[in-house]
């Protein structure tokens, strides 16, 4: 099972963290872009040439130490389709480099259509007799679970055929979710209705560390909620964004691990890839500054776990 894999990948590294790979032509060193451009001129296959070669350097100087990558698929989408080609060659090189990938891509339909975005991401497609292989296929998926079950049940079905996992939206990050999520149904707020569904859908598919696939999303900047999320959802695996650049800490992700130091996997996007443009790293020194700053993120962690 999928979820026992990550949980592996985990304990091997000793590191409960995920390197987010959310990459902003921005966010790119100059020497990177400028090789890109010479070859390609200024064009589309030249962004898409510079974020791949980004993330093959982010992702080797991080495999040996962080168990799993997520990058967000606007990140590329927004880039057309040299930004998804560079997407599918980040995914294809993690997976290559032993990483476990997340794709942050928040899909969520009903009926056939939620099929369709299981079979993309999480694998299982027929064209007739042709087993397509589709290049954004990754290990887990975030996933929005506030269309209901119907929108759920297909991604669940396929990480049990296909051993992935899904986190679900349940409170997020961001300053406003509390507008929606933190409304009062009856004796429960929307968020813990959502943890109990949450729980639902994944019984009878717990892994040998008594985990299920389907996980959730719960933000750092809430660490208040985190920890009562950890104690609604006892077999989910929680995926926190929030930490670093949106303002969560170690202190604050502490309560969504479990009394193993498990349950729970710490996402920093920012924080790792601009790495470089602080301190006295060199541009070219991008890779060693990601590979610091993880470092520096998981003592950070473990110290509280």
């Amino acid at each position: 099972m999928s979820i026992d894999i990550l949980i592996e990948k985990i304990k091997e590294k000793k590191n409960p963290t995920v390197a987010g790979l959310d990459p902003c032509w921005e966010y790119i060193p100059e020497h990177i872009q400028a090789e890109a451009i010479a070859k390609y001129g200024k064009t589309n296959q030249a962004v898409g040439e510079a974020l791949l070669t980004f993330n093959k350097g982010l992702i080797d100087s991080l495999c040996d130490i962080v168990p799993a990558v997520k990058p967000q698929s606007a990140y590329y989408e927004m880039y057309g389709l040299s930004g998804l080609a560079a997407l599918a060659g980040t995914i294809s090189y993690a997976k290559e480099k032993g990483m476990y990938v997340v794709l942050d891509g928040k899909r969520n339909d009903i009926g056939k259509t939620a099929e369709a975005y299981s079979a993309a991401y999480l694998g299982g497609v027929m064209a007739g007799d042709i087993d397509v292989k589709n290049e954004l296929e990754s290990d887990g998926l975030t996933v929005n679970g506030y269309l209901g079950t119907d929108g759920i049940l297909p991604f669940v079905k396929d990480c049990d055929k296909a051993g992935k996992i899904i986190f679900v939206l349940v409170k997020t990050s961001n300053p406003s979710s509390g507008e929606l999520q933190d409304l009062t149904v009856g004796d429960e707020t929307i968020y813990q209705k959502m943890a109990g569904m949450v729980t639902r859908w994944g019984e009878g598919l717990e892994g040998k560390y008594g985990y299920t696939p389907v996980g959730a999303v719960v933000g750092a900047t809430y660490p208040k909620q985190l920890k009562e999320l950890r104690g609604l959802m006892p077999k989910s695996y929680i995926l926190v964004p929030g930490y670093g650049a949106q303002g969560g800490g170690a202190q604050d992700v502490a309560g969504a691990f479990d009394a193993n130091g498990l349950g729970a996997i710490i996402n920093s996007s920012r924080g790792i890839m601009c790495a470089w443009q602080k301190g006295d790293y060199k541009p070219e020194e991008f890779g060693k500054a990601a590979r610091d700053e993880a470092i520096r993120m998981r003592e950070d962690i473990l110290q509280y776990i």
